[in-house]
């Protein structure tokens, strides 16, 4: 068996993730809240650049000629600078200009919201333009601390998504794919589930569904009950097995239907 994670049962986001536990986890762990927790903890201090805003228009007690030319005079090269080159905008606005130091933040700012994998956050940094160099080794990092762990991450999708939304291994493998995670680490997953589990998930799928198929031909309630649960990622053979005895459990005559769907 693998471990077991904290992370909410039923997430409803296939994109997002399982859950902001992971996350909120290291967070508490820790005794920090928010980005610059995450600094503290881990030894990030230093990763966030100035604060923006803080003019220096005129103060008080400047309302002479001289006084209005010379504020005029520095909002006018204000206006030059800002019109200048990014980097001199991003620096303005506070953002850091060490590539290091801007993965750190696009990553922290991702995982506040939810845990994710490696590949995620690596897609998120090229999209951001940040070199391979800065992003492998903010990576890295990360997961030697614990804030990238795509076992806890596909272990707690497993649980998340068959319990929530019914999903087979099938689906489940297909889903992890699509988000990076190793084939090793997804098949170690997906052992959570045995087959004697995943077909009593399919049986409870079928007798949710079964009252609003009442009124069909049989055959019709067949193709709807079976297509819902290969949706889900069910084989044929368990679909077909399961709608079968659900059928024949109503008093469908159900002489016919050992052919595939």
């Amino acid at each position: 068996m693998t471990r077991r994670t904290e992370w909410p049962v039923g997430a409803t986001d296939p994109g997002a993730g399982p859950g902001s536990g992971f996350a909120v986890g290291h967070l508490a762990e820790s005794g920090c809240e928010g980005e610059r927790g995450y600094e503290s903890a881990y030894g990030y201090e230093g990763a966030y650049g100035p604060e923006a805003g803080g003019g220096h228009g005129p103060g008080p007690g400047r309302g002479s000629a001289s006084g209005s030319g010379e504020g005029a005079g520095r909002h006018a090269r204000s206006r030059s600078r800002s019109g200048g080159s990014p980097s001199s905008s991003r620096a303005e606005k506070g953002e850091p200009r060490d590539p290091v130091e801007q993965a750190r933040n696009i990553c922290l700012r991702l995982l506040t919201g939810t845990p994710r994998t490696r590949k995620q956050l690596a897609d998120a940094l090229r999209k951001r333009e940040i070199p391979d160099e800065a992003a492998e080794q903010v990576l890295s990092r990360f997961e030697d601390v614990g804030l990238i762990d795509d076992a806890a991450f596909a272990d707690a999708w497993v649980e998340s998504r068959h319990h929530g939304r019914g999903l087979a291994r099938r689906a489940l493998v297909r889903e992890l794919r699509t988000k990076g995670v190793d084939s090793a680490v997804i098949d170690e997953a997906v052992g959570q589930l045995d087959a004697e589990q995943e077909e009593a998930t399919a049986r409870e799928l079928v007798a949710r569904k079964l009252r609003s198929t009442r009124g069909l031909d049989r055959d019709r309630r067949l193709r709807r009950l079976a297509g819902m649960l290969a949706r889900k990622g069910y084989g044929e053979g368990m679909a077909l097995r399961v709608v079968r005895q659900a059928l024949e459990e109503e008093g469908e005559d159900t002489e016919g239907l050992d052919e595939p769907f």
